[in-house]
């Protein structure tokens, strides 16, 4: 069984507290030993899977299996296309040259419902949503990215893996993925 979680802001990708503030995987009423499939940092919304499938792990997250991960950034400052393709040919972060990323502004600009708590905003300093799309998911990665390029991430969410994508399913809700979804989900990408 492979389920698919919006996972809002403020929740663990855990099911025991860590002595913090945020909420845990064990409010949302999971059948039992579920697991999360990697994870997405309690300030980090959108897809989490879960399975009960040993292996379904390391066939989705390991970059030599190239499952794409979609997220949407919300970043200060309007990146110009130059930063773009900074962000798309690899970023030095602590040492580390990240693999090449497809980077992009998203048009139109999403309409999404506010976060609670709201962002930080700064009246003098537009913001703006871009996608970016990758294989490898190193801690925090996107938003260490995207603050070497001189455009600090304000909010992510991530809205697909391989061809599943997120779609209407509301934040704080889950659902349990079909054999059409699985499939999708796990074909390989060959870009």
């Amino acid at each position: 069984m492979i389920i698919m979680f919006n996972k809002p802001y403020g929740v663990l990708s855990q099911f025991t507290a860590d002595g913090s503030p945020n909420r845990t995987l064990s409010e949302f009423g999971f059948p039992p030993d579920v697991y999360p499939i990697g994870r997405l940092d309690a300030d980090s919304e959108g897809m989490l899977l879960l399975s009960d499938e040993p292996g379904v792990n390391t066939r989705l997250l390991d970059p030599q299996h190239a499952h794409t991960r979609c997220y949407w950034a919300q970043v200060e400052h309007i990146p110009t296309p130059e930063m773009l393709k900074k962000l798309s040919t690899g970023v030095n972060i602590q040492g580390y040259i990240t693999r090449p990323v497809r980077a992009w502004l998203l048009e139109p600009q999403p309409d999404i419902t506010a976060r609670i708590p709201p962002i930080r905003v700064r009246r003098n300093i537009p913001d703006c949503w871009i996608a970016l799309e990758l294989i490898e998911g190193k801690n925090r990665q996107v938003r260490k990215m995207t603050a070497a390029v001189g455009h600090p991430t304000l909010r992510l969410i991530r809205v697909s893996m391989g061809g599943l994508k997120l779609n209407n399913l509301q934040s704080g809700t889950w659902e349990k993925l079909s054999p059409d979804q699985i499939s999708l989900l796990l074909r390989r990408d060959t870009r």
